[in-house]
């Protein structure tokens, strides 16, 4: 019988898978260039390039009169689905990992080295039967094949559960559904070829390859929607288009009625995936198009924003440097006043003269807070750092802050028996704590505020505490931050301008420490604690 007879005589069957062959490589060259050749549209497109050199191969083997071709074809076979398997199980890791580790690409390159060796060494073949054309295989060949599709297929199920235990909840029935279908697809493939390969029955392979379609289906799928090449829109309508027309053409070259029906079957899965798929795409698209026009919207704004935030910082310094002289010349002329250096000073001015002072003090402190903030947001906020004792500072502080307590009736104490000397600004230091404990005075309607001078393993510690109206816990969270008061504190204090804290935390944090504030509760009086390292030479 010759060659030609036996072998023609299901060439109508086979010519129709070349036209899902010729899709998988528009594909896989489209998301190669689509992607500027990334690693895993590299792996994709050798992988659906092995696949094609075999299917080409395995078409010769049925139509091809030559007997030369077949046995080349036939020889090679078994080595291209080697590699075929190895380069699925190899996308598969990549879609489920950032980076593959070498132990893993050793592993796949082993398993094409024995396949190699014996088909180089013409040794994939013992024999050619030419009446029947079937070739007497060397009996390792197919067994070590089959090993080889379920050792990939056990990799790719692996990866697939990696993949969607990672994946966001949105997308994890369809990476499923993507990830199941071509499991589904090597299962078929390669248990047919198993059973081909065993049973001698080769035409039981023809049919598995109607799994092809959906195999492309899928893969479209996972390239637009997962975005595993990240293609836009326009890609997604031509590759939504080829699959459904080329899909359709195969009825075109079909007679046999089983294999019409199969088509249409998978002409059908075709057009409803496709509709699915530019449904899901334009509505992408278009969602992409309003994110697009929010961030530049949202950028332009930004930028205005920072602008207005620089000008704030500069009108703050300019404004406050602009107060700053006045108020102290009014603060010198009221102390001038108050001494007597312009006369006696009547019963009846004494108390209004001292309101007047009290008031100059408080926006003194307030213009300053404003220039601090406006010299740290324009990064022009500058140190220097002495040897400075923590412990004199605080009770300098009270010292000067006494009249403002004895005023409202408040016992202020000091307790700081020791020096206890850090490295920092003096200025800036004696500031932050005269402020806490003008806080305190401020919030304390009655009963004490005490400062007490400690030292903590390898820190200074300076503590404030009060009687007064304590704090919430929702107000403790965002008590240091820039404008914010307690809730209510406008009741007690109406002076406050939410800068003092924000300024000492930031002046605090300049010097390498903290500043943080404990209360049992409105009403249960508060503790401000401030932690400086403490300086190795302490003295004794």
């Amino acid at each position: 019988m010759d060659i030609a007879s036996t072998c023609h005589n299901i060439q109508i069957a086979y010519y129709p898978h070349l036209v899902p062959v010729a899709l998988a490589m528009f594909l896989s060259t489209y998301a190669l260039i689509a992607s500027r050749f990334s690693k895993i549209s590299i792996t994709f497109f050798l992988f659906t390039f092995s696949f094609s050199l075999w299917l080409v191969g395995d078409l010769v083997n049925w139509t091809a009169s030559p007997y030369q071709w077949i046995y080349f074809t036939w020889s090679w076979l078994d080595y291209l689905n080697v590699v075929f398997y190895v380069l699925g199980a190899y996308f598969f890791i990549q879609t489920a990992r950032t980076v593959v580790p070498l132990w893993n690409k050793l592993v796949f390159l082993v398993l094409c080295i024995l396949p190699f060796g014996i088909t180089v060494t013409g040794h994939s073949l013992l024999g050619f039967n030419h009446p029947v054309c079937e070739a007497f295989e060397y009996p390792l060949m197919p067994l070590y094949v089959s090993g080889v599709g379920v050792v990939s297929m056990l990799v790719m199920l692996y990866s697939l559960i990696a993949s969607w235990r990672l994946a966001e909840k949105s997308k994890k029935i369809m990476l499923g559904c993507v990830f199941a279908a071509i499991v589904l697809f090597f299962v078929v493939f390669n248990g047919s070829g198993y059973i081909a390969s065993t049973t001698e029955v080769y035409e039981i392979q023809l049919y598995s390859l109607f799994v092809l379609p959906v195999f492309l289906i899928v893969m479209v799928f996972a390239m637009t929607n997962l975005q595993l090449f990240q293609m836009r829109y326009l890609g997604t309508q031509i590759l939504a288009y080829v699959l459904i027309i080329t899909t359709g053409s195969q009825l075109l070259f079909l007679q046999n009625s089983t294999d019409k029906v199969l088509t249409l079957a998978t002409l059908a899965l075709s057009i409803l995936f496709g509709v699915l798929l530019l449904q899901n795409a334009r509505r992408e698209a278009k969602a992409r198009v309003r994110v697009e026009k929010l961030a530049n919207d949202l950028e332009v704004a930004n930028e205005r924003l920072k602008e207005l935030d620089q000008m704030k910082s500069e009108f703050l310094s300019i404004a406050s440097h602009q107060l700053r002289a006045p108020i102290t010349a009014i603060k010198g002329y009221i102390s001038l006043i108050r001494e007597g250096d312009y006369g006696v000073v009547p019963e009846t001015m004494k108390e209004p003269l001292s309101n007047v002072s009290e008031s100059v003090r408080v926006m003194v402190s307030s213009i300053e807070d404003y220039l601090n903030v406006s010299r740290i947001e324009q990064n022009r906020m500058k140190y220097e750092f002495s040897d400075v004792d923590i412990a004199d500072l605080a009770k300098k502080a009270v010292s000067e802050l006494s009249p403002v307590a004895t005023a409202k009736k408040l016992t202020l104490s000091v307790d700081a028996p020791l020096p206890r000397v850090v490295r920092a600004d003096i200025g800036k230091i004696k500031q932050v704590i005269t402020n806490l404990v003008d806080n305190a005075i401020k919030y304390t309607l009655e009963g004490s505020v005490a400062v007490s001078v400690t030292e903590v393993p390898g820190n200074v510690r300076v503590t404030i505490a009060d009687t007064g109206v304590g704090l919430a816990k929702e107000d403790i969270a965002n008590l240091f931050q820039k404008f914010k008061r307690a809730d209510g504190a406008n009741q007690v204090n109406t002076t406050g301008t939410g800068l003092g804290l924000y300024v000492a935390r930031l002046l605090i944090e300049g010097h390498g420490g903290k500043v943080w504030v404990e209360s049992e509760g409105k009403g249960k009086g508060s503790r401000f604690i401030v932690e400086l390292p403490l300086k190795t030479n302490t003295p004794a």
